[in-house]
């Protein structure tokens, strides 16, 4: 048989482990697993390198159809860092963009956002705010997003039309009960509004303007209770639930507790929360400020262990970017909070989990891709197996390079990891068979990527 593409002499990811195994592919999927597989009409040497599945981030932002935000993060810039990082997929957050992703005519515009500028595949997030619980919710389902999103922090600005809103408890309740009929998932950000407002508030009234102050404004106290609140919620309605961007160990042992109980409940943890720690923030800048935040090295350490267990299933980008300007404050308070992260997934992780932590391959191929892409229902992204995309990552170990801000593909090029220096490369992404970056030679022209529609 003739294929369009064999992968030969890498080490190959499969369900099973690594093994030294070819890899055909047919028309975007892929088509067998094997040696001497026969002819194609490209053949590909992966000697010396990792081939794994294409990473599946399912918390990343982009700011198409952009309005006063149009400058933030669009999706040629975006799923073009994707392709460099390794990320063959991504979910995106339903906010930032104008006017949010809160029901069917929010979400047929951001479908025509990106029409032809995918470099990668995306699927959408729906989101759930106190002003869509009358129809929007179903919508939302009927035009295929893969999950839903909700903040339990304060999100959003009041003075711009169409923008995003935390929910408050009745809201969180009955659109829990509304998914809830669905079946989809509902990621949540959990920390106490109330709580953290009050206490940033009276930091910066009082002087306090570092990073440092502002993670001491959101302690792991907040976190916990609104993981608590939500786990409430999720018994009561029956809700399937998510929670995001989990920062500290706590917070991951109240979603082992609950899943223990019969909850359908995961978490994720961001590569930043598990790469930096809050005594170097004010070295790095605000580039580094988000929330929940980044916390100390005891919490990081806790994080990793989790991780290696598999009680964290994903460690996310959590990709939230913006203009300089709203980075560039003296007060930390007064600075946007979000990092920009996504093409560094990968090669941060695979250096500090495989090479530095002992993490194996089985196992950080289920923390990138396999199991965000189960949870997230995305049945033909996420493993290397017959009849699945051929979508996949090469990564070139002991191989480092230190990241320059030119280096990278966003909008605004700038990111705490600028400076650092990471021992893996991406030498290679394939998407669907199609190969969209390659070291040496940069990320290829076309806009091969789909929206995923569940």
């Amino acid at each position: 048989m003739s294929y369009d593409l064999i992968i030969k002499n890498g080490l190959v990811i499969l369900e099973t482990g690594e093994t030294n195994i070819d890899v055909a592919v047919k028309n975007g999927k892929i088509a067998a697993l094997g040696y001497d597989l026969g002819d194609a009409e490209e053949i590909i040497d992966a000697e010396g390198l990792i081939v794994s599945p294409g990473m599946v981030d399912v918390h990343v932002h982009i700011t198409d159809p952009g309005g006063v935000r149009a400058d933030w993060e669009g999706y040629v810039t975006g799923t073009k860092a994707c392709a460099k990082g390794g990320v063959t997929t991504f979910v995106e957050m339903p906010l930032n963009q104008l006017p949010a992703t809160v029901n069917g005519e929010s979400i047929r515009k951001k479908y025509a956002a990106g029409q032809d500028k995918l470099r990668v595949d995306v699927a959408s997030f729906g989101g759930l705010v106190p002003f869509n619980l009358d129809g929007g919710i179903q919508e939302l389902n009927d035009e295929g997003v893969a999950a839903y999103k909700c903040f339990m922090a304060t999100c959003g600005d009041p003075t711009l039309d169409g923008d995003f809103s935390n929910v408050d408890d009745y809201a969180l309740m009955e659109g829990m009960k509304q998914i809830a009929k669905t079946g989809k998932l509902l990621a949540i950000h959990a920390e106490n509004a109330a709580i953290t407002d009050a206490l940033g508030r009276a930091a910066k009234a009082r002087g306090e303007k570092t990073l440092a102050e502002y993670v001491a404004t959101r302690p792991v106290f907040t976190e916990v209770e609104a993981i608590r609140r939500a786990i409430f919620f999720a018994k009561l309605t029956g809700c399937r639930i998510h929670i995001c961007h989990v920062a500290c160990p706590e917070g991951v042992e109240e979603v082992i507790k609950a899943r223990e109980e019969g909850l359908d409940i995961t978490c994720e943890t961001c590569v930043h929360y598990l790469y930096f720690t809050t005594d170097e923030l004010d070295s790095i800048g605000m580039s580094a400020k988000c929330s929940p935040p980044i916390r100390d090295q005891a919490a990081q350490d806790g994080l990793w262990k989790y991780v290696i267990s598999g009680a964290v299933i994903t460690a996310v980008s959590d990709h939230s970017p913006c203009t300089p300007d709203l980075k560039d404050k003296d007060n930390a308070f007064d600075a946007w909070g979000g990092i920009s992260g996504v093409q560094n997934n990968v090669d941060i992780l695979f250096d500090e989990g495989v090479q530095k932590r002992g993490l194996s391959l089985k196992a950080f191929a289920d923390l990138i891709a396999t199991k965000p892409s189960e949870r997230f229902n995305l049945p033909m992204k996420g493993s290397i197996a017959l009849g699945k995309d051929a979508d996949f990552v090469f990564i070139k170990p002991q191989s480092a390079y230190t990241l320059k801000a030119e280096d990278l593909e966003y909008r605004n090029k700038f990111s705490p990891y600028v400076g650092r220096t990471i021992n893996a490369q991406i030498a290679r992404t394939i998407l669907r068979g199609k190969t969209i970056y390659a070291l040496g030679q940069g990320v290829t022209e076309g806009a091969v990527g789909q929206f995923i529609r569940r």
